[in-house]
């Protein structure tokens, strides 16, 4: 059906007085172009606010550079002003691994790069505060999320405070935000004071320092050693995020309170893990599904990528070393229902571009989907921050029934010519036995023993599935790597299994293609992987190129390491230090160091071969010579 510019939320003063508004009890301001989808934050927290009564405004990349018009064009909110970086933090938007500015964008639109600012989030607030120093600021988002207390900052290269020092908000709302944007609604609309937000979970702000309630000894409280401490000692820095990432992985976690100079950040611990009901919710909320009619004639790229896509499950129980998913979405998995799942693909269906292909059926990982505990209680002790790492828990039913299910319900519909799976793939969980996992006692146990042999039957069936039917000319798995004490660092499983998973896929490609007539192909399994990554060296590298190249791979889908804030990884790299058991771990730092690894990469390119050779012979692997060229 047509849209009418009223069915967007309002970007201008025209627009709401085209809503009949003359005032917005929100303004959000974005570093992101305003896409009206459930994969763009500032659209799900608009959407969330106005579905419970709040007039909510977005300015979507404001100009901060000139005279501030676009932090003035909509005046001054009723309740108060929200920030949000984007999808992503703004400084992995703007610059490589080496620190240089991209040449594009993928949230602007036509891919334009310098859309946004550097540390976008307290450019924002600094400009808010001095225009309407009395007016509320809230920042979110995943910047600020992972920002949320001390952290290193890998393009200054230095550890800096909570983001809430250097932006003064009120409040900072971490991880994903519908309950509490629904309870803000509510409470503010009531008469409610943001003071009392402050005490509500998954909520942090600033207080003096001399001002710690006496309920805090009634409370689950961490006290981290202070930003200053941190900045003295890196040990101590690396203490911190062990508290910090073990709490962001528990049922019942505790508050953290860290102090900085005469004041100190609080950070209430998160909410449990929605329900599906509550997850249905928040995607059913009526986008538009498409960018603002502002953008008539430009294409965003990362909605090119994601509008014939469809979200299943939020949360990811991986626990990688390098990634921030847990930190900010949680390790719990929340799955959609089947109905929220199939409403969405109609609306796709529906759209005047699609043309029966959906792009991707999937979420932080591809095959996680309404994967869950048996046992909840044993969880609420659990202090992992992998599931899968080191030995996938006992107590995690790797059941893939459901998400068969998914796609056979997806494919069934009228206009649906094929799904396809473009997010990524646990391999390990495909190839994980569950009946072998079971112990003598549980095995006599006839129910148990059933559970696990239909889990290893549906897993071999969604391999199959997943190759014959779901990939759209390649499969891209993140082995990362091929060395042991790397891929221990990452919390990685072995390659081993990537060499497995290679094996059951080149076996089912080659019997697709035999027989079946219609087969396109041949398909490719592509692999990504990381070099400078915590704990590998450059003769690590170099046996990452002989595996790889024994496999016949000419690898394309490499990156070398990026330190991102609140992650594992960045602690190691930036302390030297492993957080859990604080034994020192080398990290390439030098551009000299990360280019000597990553040339091993491209061992098959001319220009590479001399370098290869002196680097090797000066390392004494001649051994590893022989087998590469």
């Amino acid at each position: 059906m047509p849209y009418q510019l009223t069915d967007w939320l309002p970007t201008t003063k025209k627009e709401m007085e085209l809503h009949g508004w003359d005032q917005a009890d929100v303004i959000l301001f974005s570093g992101d172009a305003y896409v009206d989808h459930p994969s763009f934050g500032a659209a799900v927290v608009g959407r969330t606010l106005q579905q419970h009564g709040l007039r909510v405004a977005i300015v979507p990349q404001p100009d901060w550079r000139g005279d501030f018009r676009d932090f003035t064009k909509l005046g001054r909110p009723r309740f108060f002003f929200a920030i949000s970086a984007g999808c992503m933090d703004s400084m992995v938007n703007r610059y490589t691994a080496n620190k240089r500015l991209r040449s594009d964008d993928a949230y602007t639109p036509d891919g334009r790069p310098g859309a946004r600012p550097d540390y976008t989030t307290v450019t924002y607030a600094g400009i808010l505060r001095r225009l309407y120093p009395d007016v509320p600021l809230v920042i979110g988002g995943i910047e600020a999320s992972m920002r949320r207390l001390t952290h290193y900052d890998y393009w200054s290269d230095r550890l800096m405070p909570s983001i809430l020092i250097d932006s003064r908000a009120d409040l900072l709302m971490y991880g994903m935000g519908e309950i509490n944007l629904q309870r803000m609604a509510s409470h503010l609309l009531a008469g409610g004071s943001f003071e009392e937000m402050k005490t509500w979970p998954q909520m942090a702000y600033v207080r003096p320092a001399t001002a710690a309630p006496q309920e805090d000894a009634d409370k689950h409280v961490i006290r981290l050693h202070s930003h200053e401490t941190c900045l003295k000692s890196k040990r101590c820095q690396a203490e911190n995020f062990r508290h910090i990432d073990q709490e962001s992985n528990k049922m019942e976690a505790a508050t953290l309170i860290q102090a900085v100079g005469r004041e100190e950040v609080v950070v209430n611990p998160p909410y449990p893990t929605m329900s599906s009901e509550e997850l249905d919710a928040s995607f059913d909320l009526p986008y538009t599904r498409l960018p603002h009619p502002k953008y008539k004639g430009k294409t965003i790229p990362a909605f090119e990528m994601i509008k014939h896509s469809v979200t299943l499950h939020r949360g990811c129980f991986g626990g990688c070393s390098f990634c921030a998913i847990s930190a900010h979405q949680g390790k719990f998995i929340v799955s959609r229902s089947r109905e929220s799942i199939l409403r969405e693909v109609r609306k796709i269906i529906e759209s005047e571009d699609f043309k029966g292909y959906l792009s991707d059926l999937g979420g932080p990982s591809a095959n996680m989907y309404a994967m869950h505990s048996r046992r909840p209680e044993a969880c609420r002790k659990c202090r992992r921050p992998s599931c899968l790492h080191p030995d996938i828990c006992p107590n995690l039913n790797v059941d893939h029934h459901p998400l068969l299910e998914i796609y056979h319900a997806v494919d069934a519909l009228p206009g649906i010519k094929k799904s396809f799976i473009g997010s990524g793939l646990r391999y390990d969980l495909l190839l994980h036995s569950s009946e072998k996992a079971l112990s003598s006692t549980q095995r006599q146990d006839p129910e148990l023993l059933h559970q696990a042999r239909e889990n290893d039957r549906y897993a071999a069936q969604y391999v199959r599935e997943l190759v014959e039917k779901h990939v759209s000319g390649r499969l891209k798995v993140a082995p990362e790597h091929t060395e042991d004490s790397v891929l221990e660092c990452m919390r990685k499983p072995s390659f081993d299994l990537f060499i497995r998973f290679k094996k059951i896929f080149d076996r089912i490609e080659q019997d697709r293609m035999k027989y079946d007539p219609k087969a396109k192909g041949p398909q490719e399994l592509i692999p990504y992987f990381i070099s400078s990554h915590p704990a590998c060296h450059e003769i690590d590298m170099a046996a990452l190129a002989c595996k790889t190249r024994q496999l016949n791979f000419k690898l394309e889908q490499v990156q070398d390491f990026t330190p991102t804030p609140m992650t594992l990884a960045t602690e190691m790299y930036y302390t030297g230090y492993d957080p859990y058991t604080m034994k020192p771990v080398f990290t390439a730092k030098t551009q000299e160091e990360k280019r000597s690894q990553r040339k091993y990469f491209f061992w098959y390119k001319p220009e590479y071969r001399q370098e290869i050779i002196r680097s090797l012979r000066h390392l004494g692997r001649e051994d590893l010579l022989r087998k590469l060229f």
